[in-house]
């Protein structure tokens, strides 16, 4: 008796290879939407933080997360320096020099203007010694506060040429370092802290054309430096 053979069944729908390989592609569709959004997350967060850099009363308050005692520190040097000023004129007054040496407060600092009369003979660099009460009271000042001193020499526009001081250059640098060496040598002070310059005739403060003028303009300038101006505070 013969066997009848079953005919072939035939699976409906799509191989099984299929199925697998759209598992995949369907993981791979959701990996890149995710990867999508996570980058459209980013962007915004990173626009916001733009945004909060670029609003400048953020920066002002505070530049960095990290706290810091700078702006105190530098908000006490400041009263310091008012303090300074106003002892600097209490005492011009009472020793009668407020018409040869001028105290004032500007961005630079407290600055001392001091006619040559007040420190120096014409055409030296010695210190008189009717100078030093003046000069010691300064260095008592400054003793107990950090700020950086700068001491400036002018002269008028009259030419020199000696064997010490060639031209107004030297007369006028040696006139600054004779300050400064007064106020170390006497008030144990760092010398790290000055600066001496010699502007010789280049900086009037008045015309050269008469005798009161050239008198103005022959000067020393002591300025206690203003912590908060980076051109004065770097030695």
């Amino acid at each position: 008796m013969r066997r009848r053979l079953r005919p072939e069944q035939t699976s409906k729908g799509a191989p099984k290879w299929m199925v697998t390989f759209s598992d995949l592609i369907t993981l791979v569709l959701v990996f890149f939407i995710l990867l999508f959004s996570m980058s459209q997350i980013d962007v915004n967060k990173f626009k916001a933080i733009a945004d909060s850099l670029n609003n400048d009363e953020i920066l002002e308050y505070n530049s960095s997360i990290v706290p810091s005692d700078i702006p105190e520190e530098k908000d006490e040097q400041e009263e310091s320096l008012d303090t300074l000023l106003s002892e600097i004129k209490s005492y011009l007054h009472e020793s009668g020099l407020g018409d040869v040496i001028v105290a004032t407060r500007t961005e630079r600092g407290v600055v001392l203007v001091l006619e040559e009369q007040v420190l120096f003979q014409s055409g030296d660099a010695t210190i008189r010694k009717d100078a030093y009460p003046f000069l010691n009271k300064i260095g008592q000042l400054i003793t107990n506060i950090p700020h950086l001193v700068k001491v400036e020499g002018h002269t008028d526009n009259n030419p020199i040429q000696t064997y010490q001081y060639p031209s107004n250059w030297e007369l006028s640098t040696a006139r600054a370092s004779s300050v400064i060496r007064y106020l170390i040598s006497h008030h144990d002070l760092d010398p790290a802290r000055f600066v001496a310059v010699g502007y010789g005739e280049t900086r009037p403060i008045a015309p050269n054309d008469t005798a009161s003028n050239l008198q103005k303009n022959r000067r020393v300038e002591v300025i206690i430096a203003n912590p908060t101006n980076k051109s004065e505070t770097t030695p």
